[in-house]
């Protein structure tokens, strides 16, 4: 067996643990869920039945046939972005502002599911645009990130030159720019879709993390509400916020993954510390490149004056 054999059969057993701690931390988040959320959906449940109940009684020429249509009156007014509550009727979703943030999250994977394409030819153009527009939208925000990153290091650098302190310089300066971000991308939006959505602020800071982590629920769903009357500006606003912000919180992944992976090699450094400094330096005798760099030490002769 051949010592990249040897290797691949050696990481079996950490692909084996990350993966049990995988399945357990995504077990462990659904048992949290479970007990969070289990009961208020019964009694949420309970509730719905008695205000049908209670809706029956109170109309009696209504049905549960008749029920049934009026939920679907509902469900089609809802899909189509129309207001119950007047005699008029809105310009829907499928406005231009509406269209080109409703195409930002095809790109970006989020998928609200609050609105879709209901025509054929609308649907295979969804398909097509977003075969191309994932791939493209994953190349441009690896390309503003890595900007970001890129400005991030040169005042890092510049800093460190200043003060000659590497590690506190590097450390504060990804403490600023953490707490702009967020202040940029969670605390002003917050702020924004209280006001003009109406939301707590607990509700918009959560709508704005499972938006900028591509998670879209769909529960909670910025300028989609037809009894509002939305500025002009504010789709223009929520376009820009999801495409820095994203690329903003893929930096901030990045940056967590990096740490996580530093921690792993300091603790297999710690387990066994020993043995990676003598296969390093086995692995350095056996290396023919370094071998040829020691006879050219030692054929080379002694410098004279």
């Amino acid at each position: 067996m051949g010592v990249k054999e040897m290797l691949n059969l050696a990481r079996v057993p950490s692909i084996l643990m990350l993966g049990v701690i995988y399945v357990a931390y995504v077990l462990i988040g659904g048992v949290i869920f479970w007990k969070l959320e289990g009961d208020l959906g019964g009694k949420d449940l309970s509730k719905l039945l008695l205000n049908k109940q209670r809706l029956l009684m109170t109309y009696s020429c209504l049905n549960q046939e008749g029920l049934e249509e009026v939920a679907q009156v509902v469900r089609d007014a809802s899909k189509t972005g129309l207001s119950l509550k007047g005699n008029q009727t809105a310009d829907g979703f499928w406005k231009f502002t509406s269209s080109a943030v409703f195409a930002a999250t095809v790109v970006t994977t989020i998928g609200y599911g609050n609105m879709s394409p209901s025509s054929t030819a609308g649907q295979i153009f969804c398909v097509f645009f977003a075969l191309f527009g994932i791939p493209l939208n994953v190349v441009v925000l690896n390309r503003v990130g890595k900007y970001m990153l890129a400005l991030e290091r040169n005042v890092s650098d510049f800093l460190e030159g200043k003060s000659g302190r590497k590690r506190c310089t590097r450390f504060f300066v990804h403490l600023f720019c953490f707490i702009c971000g967020t202040v940029l991308f969670f605390i002003m939006p917050m702020l924004v879709f209280q006001q003009q959505e109406g939301w707590t602020y607990s509700q918009a800071i959560y709508y704005c993390f499972i938006t900028l982590s591509t998670i879209g629920f769909g529960d909670f769903v910025a300028d989609s509400n037809p009894d509002k009357d939305y500025p002009d500006w504010y789709s223009v606003l929520m376009a820009s916020w999801i495409f820095f912000g994203l690329a903003w919180l893929a930096l901030l992944i990045n940056h967590s993954i990096d740490i996580l992976e530093r921690l792993n090699s300091l603790l297999k450094k710690g387990c066994c510390g020993e043995k990676t400094l003598e296969e390093s330096e086995s692995a350095d005798n056996n290396n023919p490149d370094t071998q040829m760099e020691d006879d050219d030490e030692i054929k080379k002769p002694p410098i004279t004056e």
